[in-house]
């Protein structure tokens, strides 16, 4: 049940309503986003909510129980405040989304309608669509450890304890060539072999990707030129010169943390786990075990 602001209540009830849809976004790095459907611009809970923002919301469901509600939230990318680098950097993920039920004659009269996170988020063209959801989507996900082969650690956490700063696994560097949106080349990166960096982190420090951090698919190296192929295709234009910062990978098993790191004391996997062989063993007499 909501609870109505003094006046609100009075206000519904004479029939014709002042009201509009706000959106306040609060992003992980703790900037904070307002939005709203009326003609002019609106400030209230420390945010300016702007106006002819592009914004829009779908049918919200909400359940009793422990279902998760969703909600879609269309855009246009027309804000000055929402660029299409900052949708492919991640930096709306798992934003905070409030949506309030407002009368923009005044906002005093104000209920805050629901709470959600911003999940899966769709471009096409100068449009996207931001998924919204419940709060409950939270108990759905992993908790505790996997019983699994592979370590689930991450590399040079506090739990993994390998110090990726040292100049052997994180190293700087310039694109010298590019292949494509998803593949460069690099001859400033040190002697490092051929998969060094597979799976390793690669951060843009300048040019069109600038703070993006992505995955690095595979490396290698020949004639002491290296060349990157990343899991995504980069948003921005990658140019000649664009600087970047690169960190060494682990592909999670116990070989590569013996030999790669002299890690093996921390592994957090379960490398002797059965597999699904042992599952179909059966008595012979003529097995010598």
């Amino acid at each position: 049940m909501k609870i109505l602001p003094d006046g609100m209540q009075a206000h519904l009830d004479g029939g014709a309503t002042t009201l509009c849809w706000c959106w306040k976004v609060v992003r992980k790095d703790h900037v904070t986003l307002g939005f709203t459907d009326h003609d002019n611009d609106l400030t209230f809970d420390g945010a300016v909510f702007e106006a002819a923002s592009g914004f829009s919301a779908s049918d919200s469901r909400q359940a009793v129980g422990l279902n998760v509600d969703n909600s879609d939230i269309d855009g246009a990318l027309q804000s000055g405040r929402i660029t299409d680098i900052d949708l492919a950097n991640g930096l709306y993920d798992d934003a905070r989304v409030e949506l309030f039920r407002v009368n923009w004659n005044d906002v005093a009269q104000r209920v805050l309608m629901r709470v959600g996170t911003i999940g899966e988020v769709t471009r096409d063209g100068n449009a996207f669509r931001a998924e919204v959801r419940g709060l409950s989507h939270a108990l759905g996900q992993q908790q505790g450890r996997l019983y699994q082969r592979t370590c689930d650690a991450d590399l040079g956490d506090a739990r993994c304890s390998v110090d990726v700063s040292v100049p052997e696994f994180a190293m700087s560097g310039t694109v010298t060539k590019v292949l494509s949106s998803s593949r460069l080349q690099s001859g400033d990166v040190g002697s490092a072999p051929s998969g060094w960096f597979t799976f390793g982190l690669l951060r843009w420090t300048n040019g069109a990707n600038a703070g993006r951090a992505v995955q690095i698919k595979s490396h290698r190296t020949a004639d002491g030129v290296h060349v990157f192929h990343l899991w995504e295709a980069m948003r921005g234009a990658i140019e000649s010169g664009d600087a970047f910062d690169i960190t060494v990978g682990c592909d999670k098993h116990l070989k590569t943390c013996t030999t790669k790191f002299s890690n093996a004391v921390n592994f957090r996997g379960f490398p002797h786990l059965p597999g699904a062989n042992y599952v179909t063993f059966y008595p012979n007499s003529d097995d010598p075990r």
